[in-house]
């Protein structure tokens, strides 16, 4: 029994002070209410309020806080708007990002649209549209982060790279995390996150002429675990139905995570797989066996269900190019994983541009506010999604 003049993990909580520091901001300036001590030490609970003032000829990308967490290392924060109040509960380091004026003012972003909520987590989608946009093609992003971290708003620096020349509105999505991890009673599983991929493109398929998008005419990319859930999109579209998933021998249907109220589940069938018509999947897996481990299931029926690689069709049933990228340095993603993919997409006679990028790593397409990532984007990312764009203008012009 506990003694009763023991603090509590609360009080204790309560008295703690954690360390706060600060990225100097370039292109731009932000300031801290209260300020933060020399010492950077600041009490646990404290309230701090940051400002974030552009330079001329720039705007805000994101206030952020950075702290040690996740399976990346550290996790990030981004608030979109100019003041933001956040509490200490962690050591953190705190700081601002700004880009120039020519990367943003011709478009309009729309954030954190609400497409469906089957567990804990509302799942969401940004919109980056071009000003006056309509009736162009869309190109839908999904994010990586081993299907267990990140959201949409890691896409961004790619988003803002394919909708600069204004042929394209760009969707970045968002989905559930695997297993347990968005703290949901029951686990996720690979399929559901598969079925929340569907259920955000009925959704911006239902609401595109809104955003200046044709609902018809779309691609779809992503990085990492995002590179596969872009190739189930282009996929596995054919298999979407109400009939269950691995219920009955045999039988695996994906069932959107939404629905339009005026479409049977048919229909979204047929709508999603017509009009997907390119996919540009970056450095991920296609088959489940190089990801297993992420999965509680293992049995083969249900690998094969979630896995890419076996199920791509002949070209003359339907056409459906690739480009595909990844880094020659990227430890996580061989190149045999991908070859593997390839050379069944030829062997169906599918069109597929791979290009493997002379010393780059894994996920740079990745936009985070720290200086490393940022400074890879701008070396790899930038360059390779011009690459990824005229892929697409091939495709839609």
């Amino acid at each position: 029994m506990a003694k009763t003049n023991q603090k509590t993990a609360a009080d204790k909580n309560s008295a703690d002070n954690y360390q706060v520091t600060f990225s100097p901001a370039e292109n731009g300036s932000f300031s801290i209410w209260p300020e933060i001590p020399p010492d950077g030490m600041v009490k646990a609970g404290t309230a701090l309020t940051i400002k974030a003032s552009p330079a001329s000829g720039y705007s805000l990308d994101a206030i952020y806080y950075t702290v040690k967490d996740g399976m990346w290392g550290t996790t990030s924060k981004e608030y979109f708007t100019p003041e933001v109040t956040l509490t200490v509960t962690k050591d953190m380091t705190l700081g601002a990002v700004f880009v120039e004026d020519s990367l943003v003012e011709n478009i309009q972003v729309i954030q954190d649209v609400v497409y469906a909520q089957p567990g804990v987590k509302p799942l969401k989608y940004d919109v980056y549209s071009p000003k006056g946009a309509r009736q162009l093609p869309a190109i839908v992003i999904i994010h990586g982060g081993g299907w267990s971290s990140n959201n949409e708003d890691i896409m961004r620096g790619l988003a803002r790279e394919l909708v600069k020349e204004r042929k394209y509105v760009v969707f970045s999505i968002d989905y559930r995390w695997i297993n347990k991890l968005d703290g949901d009673p029951t686990p996720n599983h690979m399929h559901q996150l598969i079925e929340d991929v569907f259920g955000a493109i009925a959704h911006i398929q239902e609401h595109a002429l809104e955003y200046g998008a044709n609902p018809t005419r779309i691609a779809v990319t992503g990085d990492s675990a995002g590179g596969h859930l872009s190739e189930t999109a282009v996929l596995l579209g054919p298999h979407i139905g109400n009939g269950g998933f691995g219920e009955q021998e045999g039988l695996y249907a994906f069932m959107p995570s939404y629905i339009p109220s005026s479409k049977s589940v048919d229909q979204v069938k047929e709508e999603i797989s017509r009009a997907i018509m390119a996919a540009a999947p970056s450095y991920g897996p296609s088959d489940a066996v190089d990801f297993k481990g992420f999965m509680e299931q293992t049995d083969r029926g249900y690998w094969d269900a979630v896995s890419p690689i076996r199920h791509v069709p002949y070209v003359q049933k339907r056409a459906i190019p690739h480009f595909i990228v990844r880094g020659t340095k990227d430890p996580l993603i061989s190149h045999e994983m991908i070859q593997s993919y390839v050379e069944v997409l030829q062997d169906k006679g599918q069109k597929v541009s791979y290009i493997q990028v002379e010393g780059a790593g894994h996920a740079f397409f990745d936009w985070k506010p720290d200086a490393q990532t940022r400074a890879t984007f701008a070396r790899y990312g930038q360059l390779y999604a011009a690459e990824m764009r005229g892929f697409f203008d091939g495709i839609f012009y």
